[in-house]
């Protein structure tokens, strides 16, 4: 592979990296943002409402690093131990997603009782 290529892969791999941090901190604080401001108001947001958008854009942020750990192994040598490193990130990271998600929901992923386009039974 040129370097040139080799290059803007670890480029490209870098930006959605930052895309999935800038993710998970802007849902941060529209999260909170919305919790603060509402509960000025008559209405209160409860806390479960808080957690559950917390946990979705965690959960959306992790999902797009995997994806950048995905692409950014394209450039690395074919050596056993960043292989094995690169395998153990994706490993945590879809662990971390898989119980963010169980949190949310409160039941595991193929439970599901609607349809998720339609919102139907």
């Amino acid at each position: 592979m040129t370097d040139t290529a080799e290059e803007l892969i670890k480029l490209t791999a870098l930006v959605i990296e930052v895309v999935g941090i800038l993710v998970m901190v802007i849902g941060t604080f529209l999260a909170l943002g919305r919790y603060a401001f509402k509960l000025q108001g008559e209405k209160v947001r409860s806390f479960q409402k808080i957690r559950e958008e917390l946990g979705r854009a965690i959960l959306l942020g992790l999902e797009i690093l995997i994806a950048a750990d995905i692409i950014a192994t394209v450039v690395y040598g074919a050596e056993m131990e960043q292989i094995l490193n690169l395998g153990l990130i994706i490993l945590i990271r879809t662990f971390l997603s898989f119980t963010l998600e169980i949190e949310i929901e409160g039941k595991f992923p193929w439970k599901q009782s609607k349809d998720r386009t339609t919102g139907q039974k």
